[in-house]
């Protein structure tokens, strides 16, 4: 058994610490509980990160051309590349899109290759997707990327402002320190600020339903109420900032009247809200993509920093804009200057940083202008202008907006190489080369979580294959470019100290990112180090942390953005994240737990918009660019006029669900992100005449040939949820097709339900449900279960064919609490049986006892039952 070591959670930006430990090949997964971002506690995907370690479907050697090469050969071809690009079409021809998936180390090594070396400035990342517009924000603001806030700050505000955020899912962990917060001062107040009633309203005193794309009206109204009711700072305003009569002269613009009118809210709830915030003593604002990703996103952020600038409700415990990131290291890529529109450590490209960043890396050919941002980015590839691109540990193909016009783009590079986990992907099906990284558990590093602490990831599984750390990839090709004496580096140690050293470089306190005093770590205290927040060393007046030349903040004028409309489009699309899932699902996507609560890709409509369409229908969405196939689900907490689509369906995962397909590249002027949560579309009832569910033994399975197709992960079987619109004369023909004519089969008629299962000498080999109008409701958990344990005696089989546990009445019915597998059907029944409380059902059935994410839904069940009358 190995001790057990500690390391950091690659999924969100809370940057949770764990403890693995690998005891004869299995792994366990804990939380750390002394780790100062989540005190032990995980939610269900931090959880479950063991089951996503084995390594089907890895890239494990380098390709060329689809074909396993050495090591030697792929780098070589690589260098070979891209010194051709560049003498033949000039450094700007080459372009780097990383990842917050990439360690800082990493990071570090690709920014300075591209930036000090190539010589161009095209050195992007899918932050630019996440929190692009919050890291335009805070250095207009700030005068530097700056987060003026803490995760104890949240244990001493009196308010709370979620806006934009559905911390309970995609931010969970930090959503339960809110919870407990709440619970241990229940003088604290929260307001919900989003269209959407999401599972964050449950913890919510109010919810302000706005209009989609109206936060800015909402925010400059109330500055104005407040000046109106001389509720400002106007001692800090004096002292401590600039820019505040514009930004009030704006604001005065809009009188409670405009702003109820813009956002769609009562007056009297305006102005409710407005005292509320007035009379808080301490108020933080936690925002997250609702805010940033907008074609107003950087206007949006400065709506808020604008808030607390003007009422001295920042730098202080209790308080601040909080900008909740999504990845476990976007904030270290901002560090290194991961993005195009930074050069390193916080510094930019004016002369004499230009200067300072050459002088030390001793090169001359430092870039001394920024490069194409990600959208930017892949219009230069459609026109041919950039040649060569190397794609590092992310799936722009799925994330990008346009994703059909990006595909398309990709296509037409003559040079495409992807460091990748995962062999097949969206991304990694059109490189010209694949080179295989190190995945989580394997590579020794540093990331940075949204309150600015540096966390260690710890390696404790070998290298599989032959997979290399990101930045031995890198660097190896930087030798072999000629730069082999600025990166001759054998451990990630020699480049966090390097990266540290350059922060402190001629830095004099006059740049935010400082970690200098980490420049001198020894092997011994890297390998050792603990969770650190910077600056380091720390600043001598933290309360008074703005970094442009005067000292001062800023407070901007801002103004609602103009929103896209489209004929024939008469719905709103919005995206984002569900509980259980993360990003493009190459990692969750491998757990069958997580698949459990939402197996296949959604879209959520409020019940007055789903005329001609029942709950469970198939429906056909669509926008200019392109359709999606998703399963229509009525939610009250939806408004009228919009929808909501999950993000994180691929191509591997369903036949139509990239939900980026159908999102223009509409960007922020200032930010370059993307407009993700405001896409006009059309709905339309997809006319299935059969659906079904389809097993198979095996993983790994291709998809059926027909129309609609998801694949939900299960152990040791190909489970997957199909329909078509062609009818299926022959079921029994068409399971032979997919398994082999000497299939046995045994059917069974279910009223219009066609169950079959094949056997082969005696082992099952597939089970088919089928039904003509909707999905068949089975208990899929016991049909899977079949396939390891086969069913004794006729009683069994008559079950299984029935698509039900053995002595079951009814299927488990939806997964509610995925950490330990409880189901509705026996939520329901616990609470009939007087189970009305969370802390009862807890007891009994030990759902919403581990992470806690799955309590809004225990509570709307137990509040249909009360509203039923307890039936």
């Amino acid at each position: 058994m190995m001790a057990a070591l500690r390391s950091t959670c690659p999924y969100c930006g809370v940057g949770c610490g764990v403890r693995a430990e690998v005891t004869e090949g299995r792994v366990t997964i804990s939380g750390d509980a002394q780790h100062p971002a989540n005190a032990g506690r995980l939610c269900v995907k931090g959880s479950r990160l063991a089951e996503t370690l084995d390594l089907q479907g890895r890239l494990l050697y380098p390709e060329v051309a689809g074909v396993p090469v050495s090591w030697e050969r792929a780098l070589a071809q690589v260098a070979d590349g891209l010194h051709h690009t560049i003498t033949t079409h000039g450094p700007q021809a080459v372009a780097f899109y990383g990842s917050g998936q990439l360690l800082t180390e990493d990071y570090y090594v690709a920014n300075k290759l591209m930036k000090g070396f190539i010589g161009a400035g095209n050195m992007d990342t899918n932050s630019r997707l996440c929190m692009a517009s919050a890291v335009a924000g805070h250095k207009r603001a700030f005068g530097a990327d700056w987060v003026p806030c803490s995760y104890q700050d949240l244990d001493r505000a009196d308010l709370v402002l979620l806006v934009g955020s559905n911390a309970a899912w995609a931010h969970p962990v930090l959503y339960q320190r809110l919870v407990a917060a709440k619970q241990q001062r229940p003088q604290m107040q929260v307001v919900l600020i989003d269209p959407r009633a999401t599972a964050s309203a449950d913890l919510a005193d109010r919810h302000l339903a706005l209009r989609p794309g109206s936060d800015i009206a909402l925010f400059n109204g109330l500055l104005h109420w407040l000046h109106q009711q001389d509720a400002l700072d106007s001692a800090f305003l004096s002292q401590h900032t600039e820019g505040a009569q514009a930004a009030l002269a704006e604001a005065a613009t809009w009188p409670v009247t405009r702003v109820a009118q813009a956002c769609g809210l009562a007056q009297a709830e305006l102005v409710a809200f407005f005292q509320q915030v007035a009379a808080a003593p301490r108020l933080m604002t936690l925002f997250s993509m609702g805010i940033n990703q907008s074609s107003a996103g950087t206007d949006q952020v400065n709506a808020i920093t604008n808030l607390h600038l003007a009422t001295g409700q920042i730098n202080r415990p209790g308080c601040g804009p909080f900008s909740l990131t999504g990845q476990p290291n976007a904030m270290g890529g901002r560090e290194v200057g991961g993005l195009a529109n930074q050069l390193a450590a916080h510094m930019g490209f004016s002369p004499e940083e230009v200067d300072r960043v050459g002088r030390f890396w001793g090169s001359d050919n430092v870039t001394h202008a920024p490069g194409l941002n990600a959208t930017a980015l892949f219009e230069a590839l459609e026109r041919g202008q950039v040649q060569a691109i190397w794609i590092m540990g992310t799936n722009p193909l799925v994330s990008l907006p346009d994703a059909d016009r990006a595909r398309q783009a990709l296509a037409r590079c003559p040079l495409v190489i992807v460091s990748e986990v995962m062999r097949d992907t969206d991304t990694a099906a059109l490189a010209h080369i694949r080179l295989p990284a190190l995945a989580w558990g394997e590579k020794e590093g540093t990331v940075t979580n949204s309150e600015r602490r540096i966390s260690r990831q710890r390696a404790f599984l070998p290298p599989p294959g032959e997979a290399r750390a990101d930045w031995w990839i890198i660097s190896e090709v930087a030798r072999r470019l000629g730069h082999g004496h600025a990166f001759a580096y054998t451990h990630p140690q020699q480049i966090f100290v390097e990266h540290a050293a350059l922060s402190g470089f001629e830095n004099h306190g006059q740049r935010a990112f400082d970690i200098s005093a980490l420049a001198t770590l020894t092997p011994a205290q890297y390998r050792d180090l603990t969770p650190q927040r910077w600056p380091l060393p720390a600043l001598p007046r933290p309360d008074r942390a703005f970094w442009h030349t005067d000292g001062k903040a800023r407070l901007l004028a801002v103004r609602p953005p103009a929103l896209p409309v489209a004929a024939g489009y008469p719905l709103v699309m919005n995206s984002g994240r569900i509980r259980d899932q993360w990003h493009t699902m190459t990692r969750t996507g491998k757990a069958a737990a997580l698949m459990r609560h939402m197996p296949e890709p959604l879209c959520l409509l409020h019940p007055d918009e789903m005329a001609g369409i029942a709950p469970g229908d198939l429906v056909r969405v669509s926008s200019p660019r392109g359709w999606l196939l998703l399963r229509a689900q009525a939610d009250a907490g939806q408004p009228r006029g919009t929808l909501f689509v999950p993000m994180h369906w691929n191509r591997q995962f369903s036949a139509q669900a990239r939900v980026n397909a159908l999102v223009a590249a509409q960007v922020d002027p200032v930010s370059g992100q993307p407009q993700s949560k405001y896409t006009p579309v059309r709905v339309q009832r997809w006319p299935a005449v059969w659906q079904a569910e389809l097993f198979l033994r095996g993983e790994g399975a291709p998809p059926p040939a027909v129309g609609y197709w998801s694949r939900v992960t299960q152990p040791g079987v190909s489970h997957f949820i199909v329909a078509d619109i062609a009818p299926l004369a022959d079921a029994a023909g068409w399971l032979r097709a997919l398994c082999g004519d000497d299939l046995l089969l045994q059917p069974a008629w279910m009223g219009e339900a066609c169950h079959l299962l094949g056997w082969r000498e005696g082992v099952l080999q597939a089970a088919l449900y089928l039904h003509p109008q909707r999905l068949p409701v089975i208990d899929r958990e016991a049909v899977v279960a079949a396939f390891v344990t086969p069913p004794e005696g006729a009683a069994a089989r008559r079950a299984l064919l029935a698509g039900r546990a053995p002595g079951a009445d009814a299927p488990r019915g939806a997964i509610i609490c995925s950490c330990v597998g409880v189901g509705e059907q026996a939520i329901r029944q616990a609470v009939a049986a007087g189970c009305d409380t969370l802390e009862a059902l807890g007891a009994a059935l030990k759902c919403g006892t581990q992470c806690g994410s799955c309590r809004p839904e225990l509570k709307k069940l137990l509040g249909c039952h009360a509203a039923q009358g307890g039936v």
